[in-house]
């Protein structure tokens, strides 16, 4: 059994694997850039014509870059799957890059949007940016904090052959990941092309990633439970425990509109940084039963 999930796991998320996978996001998104490009500038010449909501992403070169970047976010969702049987903290490290790419995302489509009035007022639309890119660098800052402190805490020894179950357990709960991450981009773009041929098409950051966290909520709470049966100590529950309250802030963010998405993707930040930064002072060694 292990062998096998060992496998399956070598054979869709190993190291050679994400190489491959790694350049066909980037040549998707080169392609993706070229396409999206080339159809706003068949419409501004007329020769080809969209109505209703489908606009939305053709009112700007700049809007372009939307479909780059969403096809770059699906190769980070796929590098968030990968770290899951590293660590629990790696796995949240991905989650922030995820929710700084989305914002940034948001940013650009919001710049191929927007107009601005005349004077010295700030009108909604202008205010609203500003708190954007504030979000931005805030979440910026914390991946890169985040990464560093994590790199200096060895929460989990991979090479202990007593956390060998736990490893196998997590591998088991990437895979699912794994088909969840298929089955929501499938449904994902069906409906969203479905709207498209009615007219619709309309975009924003709660398709695929309001539903792929729901589920990356009950996978992290899986894997705490199961954490629970090889840690006995609280330091460590507690620790895990956060970075779950982190993943539902994050999920609670997408789903939420205007300035309180952005206060809630910098809580979660917060939430991220205090807890790597308490750990990282007095990191308590694990009970291994």
């Amino acid at each position: 059994m292990r062998s096998s999930v060992g496998y399956y796991y070598e054979s869709l998320l190993g190291r050679e694997v994400d190489q491959i996978v790694r350049k066909i996001a980037i040549i998707s998104a080169i392609i993706g850039f070229t396409l999206h490009l080339l159809i706003w500038l068949l419409i501004q010449t007329e020769r080809y014509s969209l109505s209703g909501e489908n606009m939305e992403m053709f009112n700007s070169p700049l809007s372009s870059l939307y479909t780059p970047f969403s096809i770059l976010l699906a190769y980070e969702v796929y590098q968030l799957i990968r770290t899951i049987p590293e660590s629990f903290s790696s796995s949240v490290g991905k989650q922030y890059e995820i929710a700084t790419l989305l914002v940034v995302r948001d940013i650009l489509k919001r710049l191929s949007n927007i107009e601005f009035q005349d004077g010295w007022k700030i009108d909604e639309d202008l205010g609203f940016l500003i708190v954007e890119c504030l979000a931005f660098l805030v979440l910026f800052y914390t991946s890169l904090i985040y990464q560093r402190i994590s790199k200096e805490i060895k929460s989990e020894n991979l090479q202990d052959n007593r956390l060998s179950s736990f490893i196998f357990s997590k591998e088991v709960i990437a895979l699912m990941m794994l088909l969840v991450f298929v089955i929501i981009t499938f449904t994902s773009m069906s409906g969203w092309i479905e709207s498209v041929f009615e007219g619709k098409g309309a975009v924003n950051r709660e398709i695929f990633f309001l539903d792929f966290f729901t589920f990356l909520i009950l996978a992290d709470i899986l894997i705490l439970l199961i954490s629970y049966w090889f840690y006995t100590d609280f330091g460590n529950l507690a620790r895990n425990t956060g970075f779950v309250l982190s993943t539902v802030v994050i999920r609670v963010a997408i789903s939420s509109p205007g300035v309180s998405s952005m206060l809630l993707f910098v809580l979660s930040g917060i939430i991220g940084i205090a807890i790597i930064r308490i750990s990282s002072i007095n990191f308590p060694k694990p009970k291994v039963r």
